[in-house]
């Protein structure tokens, strides 16, 4: 029971952390240098940017449970059951993103849903 919750932990947790990421990226635009001085400043501007901090923060938190997962099961287990996040992260990007997501990556985050759900079995 316990690595299920682990494993509902990881996949929410990096969920949002992508997802807040990817808001804070389109927010802060594209990098288009890429010398030591503009990736300084970009990257102390990230940290003042509550999306990218916020995404951070929750990428921390699917790490650790990510941790305690592989300690109570077999890798084989833990890191496909935690690619369920494929799915929900799809379904974030096509609606609150608002990305253009094709039939295509629908059909690859269904698969790897389909596959999370045999391990179950």
């Amino acid at each position: 029971m316990m690595r299920w919750v682990l494993v509902l932990v990881v996949v929410v947790a990096n969920t949002v952390g992508d997802v807040l990421n990817t808001a804070g990226m389109k927010r802060h635009g594209e990098v288009e240098h890429f010398h030591p001085r503009a990736v300084g400043h970009m990257v102390l501007h990230l940290f003042r940017n509550p999306w990218v901090v916020g995404g951070i923060a929750s990428l921390v938190v699917s790490f650790g449970a990510t941790i305690l997962l592989l300690t109570i099961a077999n890798v084989s287990f833990a890191i496909p059951a935690t690619s369920a996040s494929f799915l929900l992260e799809t379904i974030l990007a096509k609606y609150y993103l608002k990305e253009d997501v094709q039939w295509k990556r629908w059909l690859g985050a269904t698969l790897v849903a389909g596959g999370v759900a045999l391990l179950s079995v």
